[in-house]
């Protein structure tokens, strides 16, 4: 995965990150309908499902092509075998962020930048 890839990606996850905070308002307005609430509940999930899946998709993506780091093989196994989704946002935020952005571990020469 390029640089380029990396950045479309995660613009990607931006733009399904305002998709879901929708979603979570149309959860919330829920509470507060007179009308039939699995309409609201059905909105609310459609909204959020794509982005809890391509934040999955996006962090084993980013460990297979460009991690860098001494714990691989742990990061690895944490990706596959960790069900509920909290490490992969910790790795979000650890790895594909900082990756994106051209910081820390992942610092690029400027004329690398994109």
């Amino acid at each position: 995965m390029s640089d380029h890839e990396l950045i479309q990606k995660v613009t990607l996850l931006k733009r399904l990150a305002w998709l879901a905070l929708i979603g979570v308002i149309a959860v919330g307005a829920l509470g507060v309908s007179q009308g039939e609430p699995s309409a609201w509940m059905t909105v609310g999930v459609l909204f959020v499902v794509p982005v809890a899946l391509y934040l999955l998709l996006l962090t084993v993506w980013h460990w297979k092509a460009r991690y860098v780091g001494s714990h691989s093989n742990l990061w690895g196994g944490v990706l596959v075998l960790e069900t509920s989704g909290w490490l992969k946002i910790v790795y979000l935020f650890r790895h594909v962020l900082p990756d994106a952005r051209g910081v820390g571990r992942y610092q690029r020469a400027r004329s690398e930048t994109p």
